[in-house]
């Protein structure tokens, strides 16, 4: 089955970059750089991991936006001048590196299932979670800390 993966949009994200500390913190975001940790972190607007002093906006994002007990924000990092990620059938080096969590949400944002996978299998896992008859999308989070890292739709 081909599907299509998503990052966040770009354009939520770039006027962050033109704020000062004091007007981030207003949002509850904060700027940072990367150092040299492996992966890095994970950019989910380009899908892209960072390599050390790249400059990262940390913020409180709203990634599922339903009116459904499943409206979900987390914290997230974007990384500066990134576009956003958008391709069928490829998966993204970042999501290879990582243990994920797959979810599937019907079209009134309850989930729909659900299975954990390690990244060289994510393939296989987002098939299966398609195949669900109620499945209208995938949500794709880092298994470890939770937080959101991309979207998966039939393509």
């Amino acid at each position: 089955m081909s599907f299509r993966i998503t990052g966040l949009p770009a354009e939520r994200f770039t006027h962050l970059f033109a704020l000062s500390d004091a007007e981030l913190a207003a949002h509850g975001a904060v700027r940072q750089t990367a150092d040299a940790r492996s992966p890095g972190y994970p950019c989910r607007v380009s899908l892209t991991d960072s390599k050390p002093g790249d400059e990262l906006i940390l913020v409180n994002y709203e990634h599922h936006s339903v009116a459904s007990p499943y409206r979900m924000r987390f914290a997230i990092y974007v990384r500066k001048g990134e576009e956003t990620y958008d391709k069928v059938d490829e998966v993204p080096e970042q999501l290879r590196l990582r243990t994920l969590a797959v979810r599937a949400f019907d079209v009134n944002g309850m989930m729909a299932g659900w299975e954990l996978v390690e990244g060289r299998d994510v393939e296989a896992a987002i098939e299966r979670q398609l195949e669900n008859p109620f499945a209208a999308y995938l949500h794709v989070h880092f298994a470890a800390p939770g937080c959101y890292a991309a979207r998966v739709e039939r393509s």
